[in-house]
């Protein structure tokens, strides 16, 4: 299984995926210890929705239709005869309302109301959020298993929504759902696959923010095909690809609860092949002058197996290396941990 995660590094993680929680009004939750990850997200939410609060809550233009005495927008001549509303001399009418009551502050005041519920979470933040949640009195909920998050843009005027609405991504797809009492019950931890997504843009934002000089991105990979001729062939994308004076890092960061994979026929673990694979595909597409100065790196998340692997390979002239990040470290040891592999693997090679 994988090492128990302290909360705390889920929020430096969350710090460097997001760069909001940075800043100085942040910083308490900085230094808090959290039993749970649900507390942890309620003192963020808590900061953040009061931050936003002075800033002003986002309004959109929301659809609406009713029977009003001063006409406006499109007047539903057939709904006010049908409505018998002239007689109250009002007249039906469809027209938008400049409102708060936005998708988006629906969603932080449904994350905020379940957390209040939550037993997990402490007072202190239950408190905080329940001051925010006086400015949302005109905000509705919505049922958190009916949100649809593909529906969220982003621009000039809402940006400072985009980390608090990831944490309420988490908070929600986290839930238990329970039947036996027709609640909703969050998990303790993130599950594994909203951790993985984690683990990867935090690792990708470290590097960007501590070495700019390597560029990190999520590079595309381009096939090296002979005529050219790519049609069908799936699209390569790296979680993190480094450069530095002529060579390449590509990192592939994994986030499993068991990073061996065991032959029970012949009683053997090795490394899972899929994986092996794909870092191997990665590297030889992209070197594709053969020059060697491509290097792939598996990055997995420690675990509590016996085999922790500590590999180094040269495979058809690339190093394909395996390394493990342990997550359940003092958070300044993780940073020693991802310095020294660029340390090793690009800078100083």
């Amino acid at each position: 299984m994988l090492y128990m995660i302290r909360i705390q590094n889920i929020y430096y993680m969350l710090a460097y995926a997001f760069q909001v929680l940075h800043e100085k009004s942040y910083m308490q939750a900085a230094t808090e210890e959290f039993e749970y990850a649900s507390d942890l997200f309620a003192a963020i939410l808590a900061k953040g929705i009061a931050n936003q609060i002075k800033r002003g809550l986002c309004r959109d233009y929301i659809g609406k239709v009713a029977a009003i005495n001063s006409p406006v927008g499109k007047i539903n001549v057939s709904a006010s005869v049908t409505q018998n509303s002239m007689l109250k001399k009002q007249l039906v009418c469809n027209y938008d309302e400049f409102t708060e009551n936005s998708y988006m502050n629906k969603i932080l005041k449904t994350t905020a109301m379940l957390l209040i519920r939550c037993p997990e979470v402490s007072s202190q933040h239950k408190k905080a959020l329940r001051k925010t949640m006086l400015y949302f009195s005109n905000v509705d909920e919505v049922n958190p298993r009916m949100i649809q998050w593909s529906l969220l843009r982003y621009h000039q005027n809402n940006i400072t929504y985009k980390m608090l609405l990831n944490i309420c991504y988490l908070v929600i797809e986290s839930m238990l759902m329970t039947e036996q009492d027709g609640s909703l019950k969050l998990a303790r931890y993130i599950d594994d696959q909203h951790m993985h997504r984690l683990y990867e843009k935090f690792v990708l934002s470290y590097y960007r923010r501590h070495y700019p000089q390597l560029n990190a991105s999520a590079a595309i990979i381009d096939w090296d095909v002979e005529n050219g001729e790519i049609e069908y062939l799936p699209a390569m994308k790296s979680d993190i690809t480094l450069q530095y004076q002529g060579k390449t890092l590509i990192i592939d960061t994994k986030y499993y609860s068991r990073i061996m994979q065991t032959n029970s026929l012949f009683n053997s673990r090795t490394l899972h092949s899929n994986n092996i694979y794909q870092i191997f595909t990665y590297v030889k597409n992209m070197d594709f002058a053969r020059s060697g100065n491509v290097i792939g790196l598996l990055l997995y998340a420690k675990t509590d197996e016996e085999i922790i692997p500590d590999c180094d390979y040269i495979i058809s002239g690339n190093r394909i290396s395996v390394k493990t990040l342990d997550l359940n470290a003092n958070f300044p040891y993780i940073c020693k941990q991802l310095n020294k592999i660029v340390e090793n693997l690009l800078l100083n090679s």
